[in-house]
């Protein structure tokens, strides 16, 4: 069972050298998930907030509101700890992933 295990140690020490070896094209939130070592279900979930929160911005834009900052917290609170918010939006914006709904987020980061 040691011999199992240090081979996967072996594996993801190689995996993080490969990672840090390429460049990615417009794949910055795919290298993130990886990096941040996200399962499927992680990334399906957040996927189902983006999907939540571009909804709540268009209600939002349907009624004028011209501040998001309540939809940024609520994108912080319900974020995977994994990943940091500002790195997120980067990513997502360089990957084209709701890149309306980041452009308003971004507009609340500090």
């Amino acid at each position: 069972m040691d011999e199992l295990y240090e081979r996967i140690l072996l594996l993801e020490y190689h995996q993080k050298l490969l990672l840090d070896m390429i460049q990615p094209v417009n794949k910055d939130f795919d290298l993130l998930i990886i990096k941040k070592r996200l399962a499927e279900k992680e990334v399906e979930e957040f996927f189902q907030l983006c999907e939540e929160l571009s909804a709540e911005m268009e209600k939002q834009k349907a009624e004028k509101f011209v501040f998001h900052f309540p939809l940024f917290k609520q994108f912080i609170s319900k974020l995977n700890g994994k990943l940091q918010p500002e790195e997120t939006i980067q990513a997502c914006l360089k990957q084209n992933i709701y890149p309306e709904l980041m452009k308003v987020l971004r507009l609340n980061i500090k």
